[in-house]
């Protein structure tokens, strides 16, 4: 495993739809390996191929820090529910902004031996379903902000406070 570099704001990788994983390979398994180092090492809870510069839809998430999740080739089949709350990305270091996503949703994808899984989310990680699918069709969380985005340098305690409120 290594870590690898996560491409930030700008960066047109960003930008780009991703492909379809066709098979499993070495290759792939290597990528997502690296993708959970990479994010565990970034202090994520989520982290898109796109964001570490392969254009492949593959996505890894752990939001409770015991529960890893590798979708490949995720869709959202189902959303309901409303949560708005900060949200931050690992391509956006430092930043941070008031964004509303679903409170629940249901994605089916691929696990990393290519078998079908349906995943099932609330909270937290209905909000990094959500946002890393996005990142897998060239979008950021940035064009769905309420207000402007912040730097989390500038957050008070209160604020966090209202963040962990919303998010669980």
């Amino acid at each position: 495993m290594a870590l690898r570099n996560i491409r930030e704001f700008g960066d047109p990788v960003l930008n780009k739809v991703c492909l379809e994983v066709k098979e499993m390979t070495a290759r792939n398994k290597e990528l997502i390996d690296d993708m959970f180092e990479t994010m565990y090492d970034a202090n994520g809870v989520g982290l898109a191929a796109p964001q570490v510069g392969v254009l492949k839809r593959i996505v890894v998430i752990d939001t409770t820090g015991e529960d890893p999740l590798v979708l490949i080739n995720p869709r959202i089949t189902e959303q309901d529910g409303e949560q708005t709350g900060y949200e931050g990305c690992l391509s956006l270091p430092g930043k941070t902004g008031i964004v509303t996503r679903p409170n629940h949703v249901k994605c089916e994808a691929l696990d990393r031996d290519m078998n079908p899984i349906e995943i099932e989310g609330e909270g937290l990680l209905a909000r990094a379903i959500c946002h890393e699918l996005e990142h897998l069709d060239g979008h950021l969380y940035t064009e769905h902000l309420e207000g402007e985005l912040l730097d989390t340098d500038s957050l008070t305690d209160d604020d966090e406070d209202d963040e962990d409120a919303e998010e669980e």
